[in-house]
């Protein structure tokens, strides 16, 4: 079993949201076997993810980078990051208390560490913040972790 670790945007408009998970359920289709998906769980990219791969057969492990994690979501996302959480068949809980950049880039390094590939939702531009996907995509590279960059056609950010 594959593990693959997601990395990728949130705040899609709903168009892009569509166009994201085709695309992230066409690489699961493609990849060929079942898998693991590491994630964070969050809004966005993280969420389309684990729902995928539930549902294509696969399992997933949750990285929570804070204890006050899920305060620092969208309200909107606090429900399905309950229930994916809940479905999660191994949950990281790192030792930060503040949901920060700091806590983020951690999980997303513990993550990497874990995993076999990275899949990025990824416009290919700079991070908007320390601790955003193109840093992620820099970590992995530096660890000689392969990257899937998935951006489908017509997919945009808020």
């Amino acid at each position: 079993m594959s593990r693959i670790a997601i990395s990728g945007h949130r705040g899609f408009p709903d168009e892009t949201e569509r166009l994201v998970d085709w695309g992230v359920r066409a690489a699961i289709a493609d990849h060929g076997g079942t898998i693991t998906g590491l994630s964070c769980l969050a809004d966005g990219a993280d969420q389309i993810f684990a729902r995928a791969v539930l549902d294509l057969g696969g399992t997933i492990e949750a990285i929570v980078p804070a204890e006050r994690y899920r305060e620092g979501l969208p309200e909107e996302a606090h429900a399905e990051y309950d229930r994916l959480l809940e479905a999660a068949v191994k949950v990281h809980r790192l030792p930060f208390d503040d949901s920060d950049s700091e806590a983020h880039m951690a999980a997303s390094a513990h993550m990497i560490d874990q995993a076999e590939e990275l899949w990025a939702v990824w416009d290919g531009k700079p991070a908007r913040g320390y601790g955003g996907t193109a840093d992620v995509v820099g970590y992995a590279r530096e660890r000689r972790v392969p990257v899937r960059v998935i951006w489908p056609d017509g997919a945009r950010r808020d």
